[in-house]
Parts: structure tokens; sequence; C-alpha cells
């Protein structure tokens, strides 16, 4: 007898639920604040052929890809797997991004059945290679980025694999570090098998699966029924990554998005071959940046978002291409073509979907490290961390100030806090970034952030890499791009150094280093934005009087902050009258 559709519904959020519950349990039993703090790790639950059913909010660039490092890793295993085993990989052409980001898969057996798999990946804060935090700007082959796991099994029918977890340890800079987030890893996956029986359990092991497969039919036919509304036809936008860390050559991207009745199609055809420098994405780490927008075009609130959801998606991008590299090619600083693979899209599709998709935002996670040795305690520390941004202005309102890039999702900025309390730097500003400004329009981007570390200790290692630096975010219909990413280096003796990427810069007591990110796109013409919102921004200090007047054509009185509503009409009369045709 098959489940009624409440029970079928419960089951289904009871999976849900478990993911959540899986999501929590590395967060709080983590050693590192970039699993802790940042929550820079995602979970999930799949079925015996490794198609995803259930996840958390996490990083969209990690749910993207845990289903290809499931089914790639238990290829060659899936005879061998017994209750208990726990297998780990990191190899990017199967774990989908950098080594720094490591998959854990546990099976989940029912009465001797395999029934599925229980899965994470977290960002461990070393794992060795040349450069101090492992990931680097300026590694040209990936046996420079640190230590190359294949699938192979951590846990043995539930006992842990000392051999494996002594070799980790003895690669790892912070090896206790590495190691406590290992074992967060394997708490949260062990309550995922545990979860998934219970709920077995008690509704049946038929009834488990037929709540599956309907959430997988319901999905798919949902996703059919947006597609169909969507608009048809091929869509295409290129632009330019900044450079690969080795070079300072531009490499041009482009993408093709078709889309019918029948599927979403995106072809990266006549992008850039895969770089020399390790800004390449491993074509899982595409294929999922692909996802986050169809996503978001399609309904990022879908409460199911199991296989069923991106059938419809097909991704294409020649092997060999800075969007699929060949195996071995360096991919330390993979998200700076990876997010390309999403802003392609999103570019190509925002002026037809303009309810759901705003202009183009900072783009770059602005990943950061700053690490050494604390004088205080003797001991190694590492901050790493991601930068918020500015967002893109929407059709309907303005961009989001210092917001997290599309690829990191659910992940926060380290708290200021926990990073002076538990290291030796002080974080002497914290602030938007109007010294920068944004896209203007009828809607105006939103702002990036200036944030100033200064270093207590002597030898810290400052590795940073920033994408949108020499080509700003994109407006839509007539907004203004937005503007650029870059960090200073401020040192005692009066020294400066102004860049996009750096690699384990060596830091001095008393040194400053100043994160500046990017504001967004604006959308629709400047002279169309409401003075109303013109003179919030001046009374918000984001823009002067004179930059409301040349820039807006609002004319507002120094003493009294209001808008003089007649001048303002003349004023952009004329500048319409004398715009370039």
């Amino acid at each position: 007898m098959g489940g009624d559709p409440f029970t079928l519904e419960i089951i289904n959020n009871a999976l849900t639920s478990i993911a959540e519950e899986m999501f929590y349990v590395f967060g709080r039993t983590a050693k590192s604040p970039v699993i802790y703090e940042v929550l820079d790790y995602a979970v999930g639950i799949m079925d015996e052929e490794g198609n995803m059913l259930a996840h958390a909010n996490g990083v969209p660039g990690f749910i993207g890809v845990l289903d290809h490092a499931v089914k790639e890793s238990v290829k060659e295993l899936k005879e061998e797997l017994e209750d208990g085993d726990i297998i780990i990989v990191n190899v990017p052409h199967i774990a989908g991004t950098h080594l720094n980001d490591v998959v854990l898969i546990q099976p989940i057996f029912y009465k001797g059945e395999l029934i599925g798999y229980s899965a994470n990946k977290g960002h461990w804060s070393e794992i060795g290679g040349m450069r101090f935090g492992s990931w680097t700007t300026d590694s040209i082959e990936i046996f420079q980025e640190g230590l190359q796991i294949p699938p192979i099994k951590l846990f043995k029918r539930g006992k842990p694999n000392r051999d494996i977890i002594e070799m980790i340890r003895s690669n790892s800079r912070l090896p206790d570090q590495t190691l406590g987030d290992m074992e967060a890893q394997v708490a949260s996956l062990k309550i995922g098998v545990k979860r998934v029986i219970e709920l077995i359990e008690k509704y049946g092991i038929s009834i488990y699966r037929e709540a599956c497969r309907k959430a997988v039919e319901d999905s798919y036919r949902y996703v059919m029924l947006k597609l169909r509304s969507l608009p048809h036809g091929e869509f295409t936008a290129y632009d330019y990554i900044d450079d690969d860390g080795i070079t300072d050559e531009s490499l041009y991207v482009k993408v093709s998005v078709r889309i019918t009745d029948e599927e979403f199609y995106v072809d990266f055809t006549d992008s850039a071959p895969q770089a020399k420098g390790p800004i390449n994405s491993p074509l899982p780490g595409t294929i999922g940046a692909v996802r986050i927008v169809y996503t978001s075009i399609i309904d990022p609130h879908y409460p199911y978002m199991n296989y069923g959801f991106i059938k419809p998606l097909r991704v294409y991008a020649p092997e060999g291409t800075v969007f699929n590299p060949t195996k071995g090619a360096p991919v330390a600083t993979f998200w700076e073509a990876m997010l390309y693979a999403s802003d392609l899209v999103w570019k190509a599709l925002a002026p037809y979907i303009s309810d759901r998709l705003p202009a183009g935002h900072f783009l770059t996670v602005g990943a950061t490290i700053l690490g050494g040795r604390d004088k205080r305690t003797g001991e190694s520390f590492a901050i790493v961390e991601p930068q918020p941004g500015g967002w893109g202005a929407a059709s309907y309102r303005d961009g989001v100030n210092a917001l997290v890039c599309v690829g990191d999702g659910e992940t926060y900025a380290s708290s200021i806090e926990v990073l002076e309390r538990r290291y030796p730097v002080l974080v002497e500003r914290y602030t938007l970034n109007i010294e920068g400004g944004s896209g203007h329009g009828k809607f105006r981007g939103g702002y990036g952030i200036i944030k100033d570390y200064r270093v207590l200790t002597d030898e810290v290692f400052f590795t940073i890499s920033f994408g949108r630096s020499k080509y700003p975010p994109w407006g839509v219909r007539k907004g203004s791009n937005g503007t650029p990413c870059k960090f200073i280096i401020r040192k005692r003796n009066g020294e400066e150094i102004i860049g996009r990427k750096i690699a384990a810069y060596v830091l001095s007591e008393g040194d400053v280093v100043s994160i500046r990110t990017g504001g967004g796109g604006g959308w629709g013409d400047p002279l169309e934005r409401d003075p109303e919102l013109v003179l919030n921004d001046v009374i918000n200090e984001y823009i002067t009087i004179d930059e409301a007047r040349e820039i807006y054509g609002v004319v507002i009185d120094k003493q009294t902050l209001k808008i003089d509503i007649e001048k303002t009409k003349e004023l952009r009369e004329k500048l319409i009258r004398n715009k370039p045709k």
C-alpha cells in the first residue's frame, strides 16, 4: 500500500530537517572560524545513485557539486562499501573546486542494502602546498596547491583509517585545526545517517522511497511549468576576467543560453583556453555555478531542491578551457572563473527577466588569508574569510550593500570580535565603501566595504584574490557600471602597495591592510531617479550635493537640504538635451 499525501510530505520535509541538523552539527563542532563563523560549507542527503534528495542552505557553489562528487567517488568503490565507511576526496575534477574544499561521503545502509549517502563539503584552512593557507594566487600547477586526495576510505566499518589521518596531519601547517574540522564533518555525516535510518524505521523503506520519488517528480513537473513561462530563444553575453594571477593579460569569456519548453541549455564555447595561473574552474564547479543562477531564475524559494529541479539544465564547456581545465591545471582561486559562469548567464538574461535578476554585482569572493605565528602565544593562526561587496540594482530597487558574492550564499563575513579576541589583529575600520561609489541609475548599485586590519605580530602572511578590478560590474538599461575592487597595504615606513592579487606577502607588526570591495551596477537612466531617493543618499552621506547635481540632475539647497523642484526640472531637461545620441 502506498503512502498518503500527508505522510509523503512529512517524509520530504523531514529530509530537509535532517540536512539542516547536519549543517548545524558541522558548524557547531568545527575548529576553524571559516567553518563555525563564516559557514564555508554545505551538506546534503543523496539517493543510492548519488542524486541530491535534500540539502540545507549553505555555500551554493558547494551544493552544486556535491552530487557529482558522490557519483564519481563511488564509481570505483561502490562494490567495496560497507556500513560505517566514510570516503574522503578533494581532487578538483571530482570534488569540483580547489584542494582546500574537502568532501566526505558516508553510505547509508538499511538492513544490509545501500539506500543513499550522507555527504558534506567544507573548506579546510590548511592542507599543505607552496603557501600558508594552501590556496594561492601564483601557482602554475596543482601540485603546488596542497595535498591531493583521490576517493579513498577515511573510515572503514566505523573505524578511522589512522594512516590516512596521519598523512593529512603531516601535510598541514595547522594540523589541529584541520583535523578538528575533519572530525566535525564526520559528526555531521553520522547524524545524517542516523536520522535517515530513524525515518525509514518509522515509515518503512517502501514509503520512504515513494516519498523521495514523488518529491523528485513534483520538482520536475514544477520546473517544466516555470521553464515554459520564461522568454524563449538564444541569449548571449561576453566579458573579461581580469587576469590569471601570473600575467596581466585578460581572458575573454562568453556564454550562449538557449531556453525552450524542454531545456535550459548553457554553452561556454569560444571562452578562453585554460589559464596558466590558478583561476581555472573545474567543470563540476562551472556546472554548480550555473545551477545557482538557474535556481534564481526558476524559483529560489521552491521547497524541494532535489535533482528533479535541475533535470532540464544542460551545461557544456569545451575541455581545455578556463571553464573546464584538464587534470593537473592550477585551480587554487577557481572562483575567479567559476563566478563568471554564473555572471555570464545572469548578464545574458537580466534584461529579459528583470523581476528576478538585478544588474551585475562585485562578483569576486575576495578571499583573504592572514596567517602566521602569534608572538603572544607562540601558536600558529590563520584568518580565512570572504569579503562582502556591493550588489547590482534591480528594476525596482537599489542594490544591496555589503553582501557576500553569489557563489557564497549563506556565508558571513567574520565577526570582528572573534578576530580580535583570537588573533593578533586589530580591525581599525569597517565601513561602507562610499569612496569607491557604486553604479548610478534610476536605481543605484549597492556599496562595497572598507575593512582595515592592523597586524599585531611579525611575519604575517597576507594572500588575497580580487576579480572585477579591471572590469567593474555591469549596469543595465543605461545604468552605469559599478566600481572596482582593490587592496592597499600601508607599511610602517610609509610605503603603499595597491593591487588586486598577492600571494603570501609578509607583513610586519604595525602594517595595515585595507580591503576595498566594489559597488554594484546601476539599473536605468540616472536622470530618472526619484529626487527623494537622491536626497536620501545625500543625507546618508553616500553622495555629495555636487554629485547629486552632476550625476542625477537634482538640485538640493545646501542650507535647508531640500530639493529645488523647478531648478531640478530645468537641469534635467538640459542634461537630457545635451546627452550624446
